[in-house]
């Protein structure tokens, strides 16, 4: 079942903030909870996710009916791709690499920043990448 846009979105614009403020705060207790909410948006599809739980909540029910809808699986994969970036970013600031929690931290936040302000999916496109390199091989 194809998902509202508006709720990926609407997830990697509450993304952006919080990335932002674990580059500005280095808190690896902030980081720890947006690697758990990609986990979560990973392992269950963006719905399942708490932002997605906010987006149903509060945002979508004061917004019009979705006019545009897509395939669950590319925003899922952005999903894992963003726990990738913030498990790396974590263990970075945990392990005392702060450059390398700061690095993998700042290109999390540039995929969500893209996806919240321009509705560019950075994750997504890397799966279609993904499933045309698989398809093509078999």
């Amino acid at each position: 079942m194809d998902i509202d846009v508006r709720g990926p979105r609407s997830g990697a614009a509450v993304t952006t903030v919080v990335l932002a403020v674990v580059l500005v705060t280095g808190s690896a207790w902030l980081l720890a909870w947006q690697t758990l909410a990609f986990a979560l948006g990973a392992a269950g599809g963006v719905g399942r996710s708490p932002y997605g739980w906010l987006f149903r909540t509060f945002v979508r029910p004061r917004l019009g009916p979705p006019t545009e809808f897509e395939a669950p699986a590319p925003p899922r994969f952005a999903q894992a791709v963003g726990f990738v970036f913030a498990a790396v970013g974590l263990a970075g600031f945990t392990l005392g690499a702060e450059w390398l929690g700061l690095a993998a931290t700042g290109a999390a936040l540039a995929a969500a920043f893209l996806n919240a302000a321009f509705g560019y999916c950075l994750g997504c496109e890397m799966y279609l990448v993904v499933r045309r390199v698989t398809v093509r091989t078999q």
